[in-house]
């Protein structure tokens, strides 16, 4: 018998807190609107770099990259000699190897590069003796063997009980539209709404991570400011779930909700090639891993330098050739057991300490949303670059296949704008601050213990 309501959480990718609350009271968002008004709402603040692997994996697991082990949406294996691409374009999917890169996004990530360190709420609720589900969510890892829905065409994918993947893992037939048919016009967000309904209308779930992307697609185009139409689609896939509950006052009833973004978008107006600052160096290409001195790793609004042994300049000599980089706003690099933060030649040396962080120098370089905590995590991650660059307001950086999105949105960086994101709880006790204190709340929801690592969000003004 529960004790708790079950839970929903839904995310909609790259939702910034200006839109979301523009949206409140927006005839074209109902769904929202009603949420926020039977809801506390606040802005958190997502993880670094901020994006969507590595802060999905930080919102299934609570924890930054320092635990979880993503790095970024393309970074350097050094135990395998490789880059790994999540998806950065259709281009530099092509270019680091289509299939490889396919394998790596939907199972290579949950296998082996998402760490055993980690729990996902997943595994935590699965073992608790609870019921969760997810729908398109890419950090799933769970306790149930799932076969691909055409027999043969991938191995089996283990998720959470009740899964569905962009109608290549269905855990149950739901009769939900093929997932990828047309993205542009909102398929994949049409499919996750009719696989929602069909959980809702069978209370199906004790915990459900709906997971909307088309959103972010529409905002990467078009920048933040001029996705509002995509938003519309988004806030009908959220009236679908309240629908097939019988109206939105019997969802909740039946349901607590959390709902947030995983980041930020910041408005693009320029793109910048990364490598081309180190252009006297052997860069890594494929074919020719061995003779490289350097492998630069970079896409939206973030970047990654992987130094090889026999490169000839060191890491801080890698790090202050972007002095005068206009796209590197922030530049990160472990020394000396500490952390350093560059900004125009000038820089902060910073650490842990037991009341917060010891800190040598000018602060205010690395005044972004809790800027020391998440730069730390990600330059704590073992499969991070030895140099960290998050870019400036208005620049992203090439991918692989030299791909931007110049006149329209990113995110990644370290900035506001990137880093804020809208969280709205609504029927649950905890109040997360930041995306690592989903996973803790909802654990915390049903009772079920934390993992070591994860930190229980108190509510403002507590003792």
């Amino acid at each position: 018998m529960r004790t708790r309501k079950p839970l929903v959480l839904i995310v909609v990718d790259g939702l910034t807190p200006d839109v979301f609350e523009a949206a409140v009271g927006d005839a074209r968002a109902p769904a929202l609107t009603f949420l926020a008004e039977h809801g506390s709402y606040r802005r958190g603040v997502s993880t670094f770099p901020s994006l969507t692997p590595v802060c999905m994996s930080s919102i299934a697991t609570g924890s930054h990259p320092d635990v979880h082990g993503i790095p970024h949406l393309v970074w350097y294996d050094r135990t395998e000699a490789r880059i790994v691409e999540y998806g950065s374009s259709l281009g530099a999917v092509l270019t680091a190897g289509a299939l490889r890169s396919l394998r790596d996004t939907i199972f290579t990530l949950n296998e082996r590069h998402l760490s055993s360190r980690a729990v996902t709420v997943y595994e935590a609720l699965d073992d608790a003796g609870l019921v969760p589900a997810a729908i398109n969510v890419t950090c799933y890892r769970g306790r149930t063997r799932h076969l691909p829905t055409v027999p043969g065409l991938t191995p089996p994918a283990f998720g959470p009980r009740r899964f569905f993947y962009y109608s290549l893992f269905e855990s149950d037939v739901t009769g939900a539209p093929f997932a990828v048919r047309n993205r542009s016009a909102g398929s994949v967000d049409a499919y996750a709404a009719a696989a929602g309904r069909w959980l809702v209308t069978r209370d199906g779930f004790d915990f459900l991570t709906y997971y909307l992307s088309d959103y972010d697609l529409a905002s990467h185009a078009l920048g933040p400011e001029g996705a509002g139409d995509a938003l519309a689609v988004a806030d009908s896939a959220i009236a679908s779930l309240l629908a097939a509950a019988g109206g939105p006052e019997e969802f909740l009833e039946r349901y607590a909700v959390l709902l947030c973004s995983d980041h930020g978008q910041s408005r693009v107006e320029r793109g910048v090639v990364l490598q081309e600052r180190f252009a006297d160096l052997s860069l890594h290409r494929r074919g020719a891993e061995a003779r490289a001195d350097l492998v630069v790793t970079a896409s939206n609004r973030a970047a990654m330098l992987y130094r090889s042994p026999r490169c000839p300049l060191g890491v801080r000599a890698l790090a202050e050739r972007l002095d005068s980089e206009e796209a590197a706003e922030v530049v990160l690099f472990p020394e000396d057991g500490g952390a350093v933060a560059r900004r125009e030649g000038e820089e902060v040396r910073f650490r842990p300490a037991v009341d917060g962080w010891s800190v040598e120098g000018d602060g205010s370089l690395l005044g972004h949303p809790d800027g020391f905590a998440r730069a730390w995590a990600a330059l704590a991650n073992p499969n991070a670059g030895d140099v960290l660059v998050s870019a400036a307001p208005g620049a992203e950086f090439a991918d692989l296949a030299g791909s931007h999105h110049a006149g329209g949105g990113s995110h990644g960086s370290l900035t506001t704008a990137d880093s804020e994101v809208p969280i709205l709880t609504v029927g649950i006790e905890a109040e997360p601050r930041s995306i690592v204190d989903l996973a803790p709340a909802i654990l915390s929801h049903f009772g079920v213990a934390l993992p070591p690592y994860a930190v229980l969000p108190v509510a403002a003004g507590a003792a």
